[in-house]
């Protein structure tokens, strides 16, 4: 999750929580490409959750990143919470998986070399120590009390917040993972059309990145249980955003959601400050209860932001969030399958016309039926089968048409980043049919063999 931010001007008129969504907009050459993915860490001989503390630690594996591969750290309240280098940052997720928060970066060439950098580096650490590292969308078989909650005051709030909202908060925050990219639009009416894409085809992405068939043990009936998770969280905060495919959709349309989304905490001085349930309007009057008489930063508003988690999140940039963290070829593929779609202005367009004539019922279908049945989902005559192809094929089209080189210009552009989507695409199965069928055979029932045969 995101490296609180600090400091920044006063927010003294209302207008200046949309300009800080508009100061995002780039021209197209300044585009980039930020990746995020997250990864399950676990003990090698006994195949538990890692604590923070220990020989065999998150913490053992940071100061190693730290020490050997010159990242500069980052600490909380003296703990050790996270790395920065080059633009990157590494940081924990509440239950101890770690992340990768990249650059932003020009090509998927580029940032696929910096995803294996990573891991090459978090491999020869973890190999050292006895610790292993695995992709998956949830865990396999480890139960809530066996997830150790990192040393963060903002994961201490939100653990207590969560219990409270929703079904499967805590869940999320200790036993789910996900990979993400996050995209650059031009100015607002651009931004409109890449969210509603965003927002539309996520359960697309869901579908081809169903990689958590597990949950406790054994199958849990799901192609997805990470995004099953997701449904039951919090409702003021999750979701499709319906209204963001009505009229008027801008800017201030979602400065008005945010602003209706309970805040979780205010950050200063390097502590989290408890304003559970209290409202960003308030805030702005100076009438916040846990800070009665000050008013708000843009690092306030910045970091508000952050505690959002619809299935498209709209920032300085927009993130997509739909897909199930995995194997090391399709965090590439990830990027890959967005990019074709966002960048490109063809593409952009062939993508808003498979989807613009859907319904609210129809795209919230479509998420519910991608986390069970993956590929094989069907809504209202649509076969997500069918959708996928025509999706992926229009991603395709539209690398083409970036045409970025790699490999010193001996690969002509980023087409073959895809191969792992089109190769589920003329199998029909996806990364959780995969491990189902293993676990029914081979593996007879034993889910814990997933660390075997899947670890990075």
């Amino acid at each position: 999750m995101s490296i609180p931010q600090s400091g920044g001007a006063p927010i003294e008129r209302h207008e200046q929580l949309a300009e800080y969504l508009a100061s995002g907009s780039k021209p197209e050459a300044d585009w980039r490409i930020g990746t995020e993915h997250e990864k399950f860490g676990f003990c090698k001989d006994t195949l538990k959750p890692l604590p923070y503390e220990g020989e065999r630690s998150i913490r053992a594996v940071l100061e190693g990143l730290r020490d050997r591969y010159g990242w500069a750290p980052v600490e909380e309240g003296g703990h050790l919470i996270g790395l920065t280098k080059d633009g990157a940052n590494v940081s924990l997720e509440p239950g101890g998986a770690l992340e990768l928060s990249g650059a932003p970066l020009e090509t998927i060439h580029q940032t696929c070399d910096e995803v294996n950098e990573h891991l090459r580096e978090v491999k020869s650490i973890a190999d050292a120590i006895g610790v292993g590292f695995i992709g998956l969308g949830a865990a396999p078989h480890w139960m809530h009390d066996e997830m150790p909650l990192m040393p963060k005051g903002r994961y201490k709030l939100m653990d207590s917040y969560m219990r409270q909202v929703g079904e499967t908060g805590t869940a999320m925050m200790r036993r789910t993972c996900t990979v993400q990219v996050n995209l650059d639009y031009g100015s607002e009416a651009d931004m409109v059309k890449k969210f509603r894409v965003a927002l539309a085809l996520q359960p697309v992405a869901v579908a081809l990145f169903a990689n958590s068939p597990f949950w406790e043990g054994g199958l849990n009936g799901h192609k997805s249980w990470r995004s099953r998770i997701w449904r039951s969280l919090d409702d003021t905060r999750t979701g499709m955003l319906p209204f963001a495919f009505e009229d008027g959709f801008g800017f201030d349309a979602y400065v008005e959601y945010a602003l209706d989304v309970p805040m979780y905490f205010v950050y200063r001085d390097g502590r989290y400050i408890d304003a559970l349930g209290q409202s960003f309007r308030d805030f702005l009057k100076g009438e916040l209860p846990a800070l009665p008489g000050e008013k708000p930063l843009m690092s306030d508003w910045a970091d508000h932001l952050t505690t959002l988690f619809p299935e498209a999140r709209l920032k300085k940039f927009i993130e997509m969030r739909g897909a199930d963290g995995g194997p090391w070829r399709r965090l590439c593929a990830l990027p890959a399958f967005w990019v074709g779609l966002m960048y490109d202005g063809g593409a952009l367009d062939a993508a808003w016309d498979v989807a613009k004539g859907w319904s609210a019922e129809t795209r919230e279908g479509l998420r519910v039926a991608a986390s069970i049945q993956g590929l094989h989902a069907e809504v209202d005559g649509f076969r997500m089968h069918e959708l996928a192809r025509e999706v992926v094929s229009i991603a395709e089209t539209g690398l083409k048409a970036r045409a970025r080189p790699g490999a010193g210009g001996l690969v002509p552009d980023e087409t073959h980043f895809l191969n792992a989507l089109k190769e589920s695409i003329v199998s029909g199965e996806v990364p959780a049919d995969e491990l189902i069928r293993h676990f029914e055979t081979d593996w007879n029932g034993d889910v814990t063999r997933v660390f075997a045969d899947y670890s990075y």
